[in-house]
């Protein structure tokens, strides 16, 4: 259950959030974009509160691009059609327009050489690069990112990253679920650190990465850098 949690990402900006499993991360992803309409409280894309737009939130739906942890591709469709489809329902663009757009997409990704192939003669990464493709082909305003990497085997994160880093320069206006410090460091404009449903700390990298204010925050960051073996944080 998410308690009291507010927020803005300006546009252009990439926003991290960071925190153990079951905190909420994942739940907060998807009230952003109404698969899971939150109880209370409001989600505004740019002025529009999406909590009172009834029928029409398919239409700022299609604003918001998401991408999941485990890909959801259809098996029995190519990565030009995967990237296709979404095209083809919601801007109800003709045949031709529908490949160009979603070819772009793919080629933005470094996919245009596995246009024909089919997910499971792709590997993880590939897949990966695949549904971000699928989203950003539907020029949306806003990208949620949720845990991409996680379910990679950790050869492939990098190729993923580099997407989702070029995607930063671009001025892309994302929200980034994971634990890739590194990536936070290098491309976020702010950080939110969550736990138990509420954002315990929020700052810069530069914050988090040099003297976090919260005892909560140095024990999760102090964990994550035994996992990678390596220091996340520095000396103050």
């Amino acid at each position: 259950m998410l308690k009291g949690i507010s927020f803005e990402v300006k546009e252009g900006n990439t926003m991290v959030i960071f925190g153990p499993s079951g905190s909420g991360k994942s739940t907060l992803l998807r009230c952003i974009n109404m698969l899971n309409p939150p109880d209370k409280g409001h989600v505004f894309l740019r002025d529009v509160d999406l909590t009172k737009v009834k029928k029409h939130i398919n239409y700022y739906r299609s604003k918001i691009g998401i991408i999941f942890q485990h890909f959801n591709l259809f098996n029995h469709l190519t990565a030009l059609d995967n990237v296709s489809l979404g095209l083809k329902a919601v801007k109800k663009m003709s045949k031709a327009e529908t490949e160009k757009r979603a070819l772009e997409a793919l080629t933005k990704v470094k996919m245009e050489k596995w246009v024909a192939s089919y997910p499971s003669q792709l590997s993880g990464g590939q897949k990966q690069r695949v549904g971000i493709a699928r989203a950003i082909a539907l020029e949306p305003t806003i990208i949620l990112f949720d845990e991409p990497t996680s379910a990679l085997d950790p050869e492939l994160i990098g190729e993923v990253l580099q997407v989702m880093l070029n995607l930063a320069k671009e001025k892309t206006t994302m929200i980034c679920v994971t634990h890739e410090l590194g990536f936070a460091r290098a491309v976020a404009s702010e950080m939110i650190f969550i736990d138990e449903g509420k954002i315990v700390e929020k700052g810069t990298p530069k914050h988090f990465f040099t003297k976090p204010s919260k005892e909560r925050t140095r024990k999760f960051l102090n964990k994550i850098s035994e996992l990678y073996g390596h220091q996340q944080t520095e000396k103050s």
